[in-house]
């Protein structure tokens, strides 16, 4: 926490005295005496993060196709195409398993 002089507008520094410590301004003669510790924490707020991938609304009107399931070896699995790396790299596809107990998601 900073603190300004009331008279000229500076910022105060905190030096040692025969008494303590006190507030003092480099330009002009304040001085305020230091009386208590006082100490104050602000934790900033972080912005929400979207999903990278669209969350669950991205699977709603998905395609499916033979594909097996690594986690429940299920033979339908739901998919969809998304260019993860530069323009000249193939696309990635996502595969979610059709199986409701499972929803295993992979990619290939």
């Amino acid at each position: 926490m900073l603190l300004f002089c009331p008279t000229c507008g500076n910022i105060l520094m905190v030096e040692e005295d025969t008494n303590g410590l006190r507030f003092s301004c480099n330009t002009c003669p304040y001085i305020c005496n230091i009386n208590k510790k006082i100490s104050t924490r602000t934790y900033p707020h972080l912005k929400e993060v979207d999903h990278v991938m669209g969350g669950a609304a991205a699977w709603e009107n998905v395609d499916s196709t033979d594909a097996e399931c690594p986690a429940c070896y299920h033979k339908r699995a739901y998919f969809m195409q998304m260019q993860t790396r530069s323009a000249d790299e193939p696309m990635t596809t996502f595969y979610r398993c059709c199986n409701q107990l499972c929803s295993h998601t992979w990619r290939d």
